[in-house]
């Protein structure tokens, strides 16, 4: 199930329940979003040559875990809270890259365990990393940019459902998707 074939709204009514304090609505909204989730979270490993189905599966639960923890936080629509869902991802992936890094650098020879079940190596470390720093310079530049990069790279969204998320036109998601991306080729290359 994408992010296209469900119901225009029935998301965003179970997100607003559970936001009231609906713990059913918890439940439905977990089985109606985590193939989404699934999806984003494989959106995250692309680069991974050896992918492993523990590896999106561990980084759905930590998120999902992560997102319900805070009932307090209001999502205008499904697609806003999709979009929450990657920051948080690439959030989780982050931390948990920069927790293996510090690991090795105190000679630890086991990987912390939220590493070592995300499946993050040491290069793949380094190279998420380093896109986050180049990310994070970019969003100094333009920050929409960069939330566009966001919702396209790490949360796998199309351009219409990026620009749904960021309520923006889809030729102006399409622009800041190609001057991003060559923006981070150029940095990534230093």
């Amino acid at each position: 199930m994408g992010m296209g074939e469900v119901r225009p709204g029935h998301v965003t009514v179970l997100l607003r329940r559970m936001q009231s304090g609906d713990r059913a609505a918890i439940d439905l909204l977990a089985d109606l979003i985590y193939p989404d989730l699934r999806r984003i979270a494989r959106a995250c490993f692309r680069s991974e040559t050896h992918e492993r189905i523990l590896q999106p599966t561990a980084l759905v639960h930590e998120a999902w875990l992560r997102l319900v923890a805070h009932p307090e936080q209001t999502w205008r629509n499904r697609a806003h809270f999709f979009g929450a869902a990657a920051q948080l991802m690439r959030r989780i992936l982050v931390e948990s890259a920069r927790a293996r890094l510090a690991a090795k650098r105190r000679g630890e020879t086991v990987a912390p365990e939220e590493a070592e079940a995300l499946g993050l190596t040491r290069g793949r470390s380094v190279e998420l990393l380093a896109l986050n720093d180049a990310l994070s310079e970019l969003a100094a530049v333009s920050p929409r940019q960069a939330q566009v990069v966001e919702m396209r790279y790490f949360a796998g969204l199309t351009i219409e459902e990026a620009a749904e998320a960021l309520d923006l036109n889809p030729r102006t998601v399409e622009r800041d998707w190609a001057v991003a991306r060559a923006w981070l080729r150029r940095h990534l290359k230093r």
